[in-house]
């Protein structure tokens, strides 16, 4: 068995490409080989900043001889079209079968022996295949020729069982040689496997594996913080990238000055982590810490304090920006603001920043009324402010910090702590991981930008098509989708989307409030089956609990969907699904066949045989039930209602004949069966609900 060694030496690959880029060369290289017979016993990628490898072990020494068929025509064909067969075999050395292949006749087959090939006359093509053709998000060309890669690409090794395979791509031909660290060992390195690769790599000042780095990252990280009487903020996301920035990661730790702890800690934060890829640290009681460490890309004779003093004194600088906007833009309170807000177009479709303050308030006081405990004043004192921060110079320098600032600004001028808090928090949630704000006020806020955003962009005519959304609206959507639900609101959407059409006035005059306000509420059920799948709720569930329309409370729907999959969970549920298929199935067919509706109540004097007068009975005690309980609420009662039909559906079927030969009685029956579903889809659409796991096991 044979090992491949292949490594695709470059500059500085990005670190966010990292991680996918070893996947794929794993992926690929492994599936061209498996195609070739080749299989590897493991196939294991790493990625640095500046190289990918491959290591795949057990590979056959040579691909397995097989047998290479040739269909020809059938042996009673006319002699030129078997003549015409035999030339296109001239030069080749096969043998002839006739086969019987039933009706087809009997067909002729050459057969030819074809040798294996040895496994680096496979390799070669495979791995050049891979390179021209290799899924970068981003690549481009270098010099002068048409290859394409992340970086420009420096030396390819690419060693099978010892020996050089001479790969070539982007000008370059594959030998045994790599490079150890850029500045600790930057000389070549001859390799004959990848034990030897690993082994010289590590002398290099080269950490191959990936998942090393980043443990070596995070405990000495840690460490250093313990050291200084604190502890290091979790920030998985940062050291997956900082994983990918150093080859010989050495972390050091610094120190923020005195001068700059005054500053907001989402300031700091946020410079430290999107500027310069510092890790912050936290006190005993959760407060910012002094101190920042960092990854270094090398070992220093110093023990790192010049690389340290580099590092504060870049922080420095870039606080000192932000400390000159803290005070700069204090001056003046955030309403005075509000004229610069028309001088910036949110969307050219949707009019300007100071627009969108204008609706913002009348929708956000709207939604207050809705909400128990909301405050109206208070929301639409929290609407006009909420956009105002993005004129600011710290916003303006630290983008990431809009709302934030906001926030920090209204409570300098002295706005009650709800008004601070919804300005601050009028963007979340903005994924699925961040926190949904709880207070009515930043509640009432935070909806009323996100569904504001959403009917424009949906008046306009522009939706998210296919992966396309660049304005995030799947994205606004489950953030009022969470709003809504985690907070347990009872707001009717239809209205909100029609309110929130009125507010923008004669801009979007033209379009049809009622069809937009369908259309986003469908949008939203999408989206609400997406959010609830991670829950394991069913989203055929959903469709079902919706598909009657009009219901547009998103917390009543998920009670009803709750209900619906507790029962069809039950034997009751799934036997009395299956008795629904068998009705719809019955008047469906004899509906087409005698071109006529059967919908309606059956006549109480034709109801002739027990078993369908219990059912009718029974039928019209579950629809007053189902009834009753639906109004209530009571989900659990209506599930009860449907479970108690159960046993006289199963008698009805068991006992009665629907299609018999008196055409009154037939007829009649066939109203019965209608009945059944009548019944049941006061509950629910049954008709979408798909067969669960085990379903046909207990029907």
């Amino acid at each position: 068995m044979a090992e491949l060694l292949l490594e695709l030496f470059s500059e500085e690959i990005p670190a966010r490409m990292q991680d996918q880029a070893r996947a794929d060369l794993a992926r690929l290289i492994g599936a061209g080989l498996a195609e070739a017979g080749l299989s590897p016993v493991d196939i294991r990628s790493f990625a640095t900043p500046r190289r990918l490898a491959l290591v795949a072990d057990g590979l056959p020494a040579r691909q397995a001889d097989r047998v290479v068929e040739k269909r020809g025509p059938r042996v009673d064909a006319p002699q030129r079209a078997k003549d015409g067969f035999f030339a296109s075999l001239a030069g080749q050395d096969y043998r002839l079968e006739e086969r019987d292949e039933g009706k087809k006749g009997v067909v002729l087959y050459a057969l030819s022996d074809q040798p294996g090939l040895p496994a680096g006359q496979v390799v070669k093509p495979l791995v050049e295949r891979v390179l021209a053709q290799f899924p970068w998000a981003k690549s481009m060309r270098w010099g002068t020729g048409e290859a394409r890669w992340v970086r420009p690409l420096q030396s390819i090794l690419c060693v099978l069982d010892g020996e050089v395979v001479p790969v070539e791509f982007a000008g370059l031909v594959a030998g045994r040689t790599s490079f150890g660290h850029r500045f600790m060992a930057p000389g070549p390195i001859e390799v004959t496997s990848f034990a030897d690769f690993a082994t010289k790599l590590e002398a290099a000042k080269v950490m191959l594996d990936q998942d090393r780095r980043r443990e070596l990252i995070l405990a000495r990280a840690a460490e250093l913080a313990s050291g200084a009487g604190l502890t290091l903020e979790q920030d998985p996301g940062l050291v997956e990238e900082l994983k990918g920035l150093a080859e010989w990661p050495v972390p050091l730790i610094g120190r923020i000055e005195a001068s700059f702890m005054e500053l907001p800690a989402e300031v700091l934060v946020t410079s430290m982590r999107e500027h310069q890829k510092y890790l912050a640290t936290r006190r005993a009681d959760g407060s910012l810490g002094d101190r920042f460490v960092f990854v270094a890309n090398r070992e220093t004779l110093d023990g790192g304090a010049a690389v340290i003093a580099g590092n504060e004194r870049v922080l420095r600088a870039r606080l000192w920006d932000a400390k000159f906007f803290w005070a700069k833009d204090r001056e003046q309170p955030l309403e005075a603001r509000l004229p610069q807000l028309g001088r910036m177009v949110f969307h050219a479709e949707l009019g300007t920043l100071e627009a969108k303050v204008q609706r913002l308030v009348a929708l956000a006081g709207f939604i207050a009324g809705l909400i128990p405990e909301g405050d109206r004043l208070a929301a639409e004192r929290a609407a006009l402010l909420a956009k105002c921060d993005l004129v600011t110079g710290m916003v303006g320098e630290f983008p990431e910090l809009q709302g934030v600032m906001g926030g920090y600004y209204a409570r300098h001028q002295g706005e009650p702590d709800a008004v601070a808090q919804a300005v601050a928090e009028h963007y979340a949630p903005k994924g699925p991981d961040d926190l949904c704000p709880s207070a009515p006020v930043s509640v009432a806020v935070a909806l009323a930008d996100k569904i504001d955003t959403l009917t424009g962009f949906f008046a306009a005519g522009i939706r998210p098509t296919g992966s396309k959304d660049p304005f995030a609206l799947r994205r606004a959507a489950l953030g009022v989708i969470r709003l809504i639900v985690e907070n347990r609101l009872r707001l009717p959407l239809l209205e909100l989307f029609a309110q929130a059409h009125r507010l923008y006035g004669q801009r979007f005059s033209g379009v049809d409030a009622a069809a937009l306000s369908r259309e986003l509420l469908g949008f939203f059920i999408d989206r609400l089956q997406v959010q609830q799948r991670a829950s394991g709720v069913r989203h055929d569930l959903i469709l079902a609990v919706v598909a009657q329309g009009g219901d547009d409370d998103l917390v009543r729907i998920l009670a009803r969907v709750a209900a619906l999959q507790g029962f069809l969970a039950t034997e009751d549920g799934a036997n009395l699904l299956a008795a629904w298929r068998r009705a719809t199935n019955i008047v469906r067919i004899e509906e087409k066949k005698d071109r006529a509706s059967y919908a309606g109540r059956p006549a109480a004097d034709l109801l002739v045989d027990p078993a369908e007068r219990t059912l009718a009975a029974g039928l019209d005690a579950a629809g007053s039930e189902i009834d009753s309980a639906l109004a209530a609420e009571d989900y659990g009662r209506a599930m009860a209602a449907l479970a108690a039909l159960r046993p006289v559906l199963d008698q009805f079927f068991d006992k009665v004949l629907v299609n018999v030969d008196d055409a009154a009685l037939r007829r009649n029956r066939l109203f019965l069966l209608s009945t059944i579903q009548a019944a049941l889809s006061a509950v629910a659409d049954f008709g979408a609900v798909e067969d669960s796991p085990g379903a046909a096991a207990r029907t």
